[in-house]
């Protein structure tokens, strides 16, 4: 089922996955209008997508996620929204109060200006990190939607994504003020990496401050799938498509599906070497310390937070809840988002090394003299 005619919404629009959604619709509807929500866009973005835009009109709407009558706005005329727009935080850089206000209460803002302005579809970008890994660090090994959920949720971000994944599955079905029915659907990708991805750059320079040597932080039986950004942004397709579809609308709306690909489950830290190792750089053979150690020495650092949080806040670069995310296996297949929403993954594995490979070996050179100057 073609979007074709349609007026769109994507939020976060100028971050990772929002650009390459953008694209994507440009590239394979012919849609009316494409409106690019976020706090700011950059114009390079909107020239970038000039030669791909044909008679699909693109609307740049810059402002805040948590203003209603802004949102209402955006929202008038729209038939299909990608919500995209959230903050991510695993390290406990921000205060738990502003994650809500922005992933909680601006989705629940969203959905609400959806049903006053009588969008029929919703599709929201959820994360694979509501399911876990619980505190235990049990393993889940090519998992679907029906795995057992036991995860107690430590992240702000998970807690809060993990919230406006339910109330934008709880929205699903509510009247539209002109009578009809609103039908959402909510995606759990995995880790994203690919052209634009920032942790990527992260671990790059980390890597370089470390004589080209990357850090080991997660064990090498410690596999998860992360999932390329071109085949995430095409679920999203996939997913919009079938609520326009009669049909499929009736088995898909109401639903979360897990979206991965054929990216081999490696450790976090092993698929770091994987896409960087062609530009020269090593990887730690193993932890620099042992496993045990490094919780203790987190939980020291949660305490010495704790105790300075009225005075300062600090946020370290690694707490216990982020030790066992990057040291338990946990991976999830993709086949209820084949069978109900026909989602296929366009790029191979070597597809997508290569693009991603190329687009950080264009980056290392300003990652290098950017440290130098720093």
């Amino acid at each position: 089922m073609s979007l074709s005619g349609d007026v769109c919404l994507v939020t976060g629009a100028g971050g990772f996955l929002g650009r390459r959604l953008v694209k994507l619709l440009l590239e394979e509807e012919k849609l009316a209008e494409i409106r690019l929500l976020d706090q700011h866009i950059q114009p390079q973005l909107i020239q970038s997508l000039e030669e791909a835009r044909g008679e699909t009109r693109l609307s740049v709407l810059e402002g805040d996620i948590r203003d209603s009558d802004f949102l209402c706005r955006a929202c008038r005329g729209v038939s299909v929204v990608f919500h995209i727009a959230s903050l991510i935080d695993v390290i406990g850089a921000l205060d738990y109060s502003e994650l809500y206000t922005v992933n909680v209460k601006g989705t629940q803002l969203l959905l609400e200006a959806c049903v006053r302005e009588n969008v029929v579809s919703f599709v929201y970008t959820s994360s694979i990190e509501v399911a876990g890994p619980n505190p235990a660090g049990d393993p889940v090994i090519n998992g679907d939607e029906d795995t057992a959920d036991a995860s107690t949720l430590k992240f702000a971000y998970s807690r809060t994504k993990k919230e406006a994944e339910r109330r934008s599955l709880e929205a699903n079905g509510e009247r539209l003020q002109n009578g009809g029915r609103l039908a959402t659907v909510a995606l759990r990708p995995m880790y994203i990496y690919g052209e634009g991805c920032r942790f990527l750059l992260g671990h790059m320079a980390d890597g370089i401050a470390n004589r080209d040597v990357l850090y080991r932080t997660s064990a090498r039986e410690a596999r998860v799938n992360p999932v390329y950004v071109g085949n995430a942004a095409l679920a999203h397709l996939q997913a919009a498509r079938s609520l326009r579809d009669v049909d499929r609308r009736a088995v898909v709306a109401g639903n979360v599906y897990y979206v991965s690909d054929d990216t081999p489950p490696v450790s976090y830290c092993d698929f770091n070497h994987a896409v960087m190792a062609p530009l020269g750089f090593r990887i730690q053979e193993k932890h620099m310390q042992p496993l045990w150690l490094l919780h203790v020495f987190c939980f020291l650092l949660e305490v010495l937070r704790f105790c300075l949080q009225p005075f300062k806040h600090i946020a370290p670069p690694l707490n216990r809840q982020l030790l066992v995310m990057l040291n338990t296996p946990f991976s999830f297949g993709y086949q209820k988002a084949k069978r109900d929403l026909g989602y296929a993954p366009r790029y191979t594995w070597e597809e997508a090394r290569t693009h991603t490979v190329e687009w950080l070996a264009d980056q290392l050179p300003k990652e290098r003299e950017r440290l130098r100057a720093k």
